[in-house]
């Protein structure tokens, strides 16, 4: 039998049930949310910054000249017989390089010798005949003026004889002239003439430049005269930044060249150099003064835009995170770059795994 007072609890303990339903769902009463998982710290290799000497430096065009260098002209006319070396040939002092033509010289040469020779025969009779007039003369057989006579004949032919051994002398020099020599031991530089050619004292055939003993110049803008003294370091460089040779500032002009606007500097090169040659273009870089300075290796630095910049591995909490630092640099010295704003000394700048940083991702410092 329905039961009217049953009915009546059971729906009031449905609507309790409801109820009770209702305020689990707004107080939250379900299972707690657990939070996302912590990023794992990406291990990387790190350095501290720290100061390191750095050099104050400007870099200038300089021209390699020999002390040394001859450019090889001809002091006669003549046609070109024989030319014995090559460009780029290494010579001895003295070698023959060229020939001209000497029958013309030689001709003049031996019509001398041929007057020479007949004027020591005159010679040759005047002294015997000096001596026999002396000893008439002694003897009392002449007179004093005949002896007279005779010495003044033999004094007259002995300077003419002098005279023509003279003559003789410089024509065989002047046949030495038909043969170019190398005037040191030295490099031939370019040949310009053949064979064949008629060369005058105006021709340049060639030149000699010695290579062992270079020096470089360099032309220093005015603006850095207080600065520029004897003995600076300079550094000669190839157009890749590497070091050719070291040397320092061995010679300043006492004057500005007016044209340039600058004062010319000689830097000597060590003798045991020998890959720069005369007249070869290169880079020097002039070091005024050097500082201690922050420094990082190349391989630290990423750029963005052309805006050069390092990752730091700061502190974060109880680990740490990659932060990204713009920072403004000098001229490389070796692997490293010194920074003149952006870092401080003790710094530690991530050098490894770069590509995979951005800011603010937790890192593992290993160095």
């Amino acid at each position: 039998m329905f039961n009217l007072t049953d009915f009546s609890l059971t729906r009031r303990s449905g609507t309790g049930a409801s109820l009770g339903l209702a305020i689990c769902l707004l107080t939250g009463c379900s299972k707690p949310v657990p939070p996302p998982p912590r990023m794992q710290a990406t291990p990387v290799q790190v350095q501290p910054v720290s100061l390191s000497p750095v050099p104050n430096s400007d870099t200038y065009v300089a021209t390699i000249k020999s002390r040394r260098s001859s450019t090889m002209q001809p002091q006669v006319d003549g046609k070109l017989t024989r030319i014995f070396v090559h460009s780029g040939e290494t010579v001895k002092a003295g070698q023959v390089l060229m020939q001209i033509d000497p029958l013309k010289q030689v001709a003049t040469l031996e019509s001398q010798q041929g007057t020479q020779a007949q004027k020591k025969a005159l010679l040759d009779y005047n002294e015997r005949e000096l001596d026999r007039q002396k000893k008439l003369y002694e003897a009392g057989v002449t007179s004093k003026q005949a002896y007279d006579q005779e010495l003044q004949a033999y004094q007259n032919a002995k300077a003419d004889y002098d005279s023509s051994v003279a003559l003789t002398a410089t024509q065989k020099q002047q046949l030495g002239y038909y043969q170019i020599r190398a005037p040191f031991a030295g490099v031939v530089g370019d040949i310009p003439v053949h064979i064949g050619d008629y060369v005058s004292p105006t021709t340049v055939l060639t030149t000699v430049d010695e290579n062992a003993d270079l020096e470089a110049y360099i032309y220093i803008p005015t603006d850095r005269a207080t600065q520029v003294r004897m003995g600076l370091p300079v550094e000669l460089l190839d157009t890749d930044g590497s070091v050719l040779a070291k040397s320092t500032i061995s010679f300043l002009s006492p004057e500005v060249d007016n044209g340039l606007q600058s004062i010319l500097a000689k830097a000597e090169i060590p003798k045991s150099e020998q890959r720069l040659r005369n007249l070869q273009l290169v880079n020097a870089r002039v070091t005024w003064s050097t500082a201690p300075k922050p420094t990082v290796p190349v391989l630290a630095v990423v750029r963005v835009g052309g805006q050069p910049f390092v990752f730091v591995a700061a502190q974060k909490g109880d680990g740490y995170a990659a932060h990204q630092v713009a920072v403004t640099l000098g001229d490389t010295v070796g692997n490293t770059y010194p920074v003149l704003t952006g870092l401080n000394p003790g710094d530690k700048v991530i050098l490894s795994g770069l590509q995979f940083l951005q800011e603010g991702v937790p890192v593992k410092p290993l160095g």
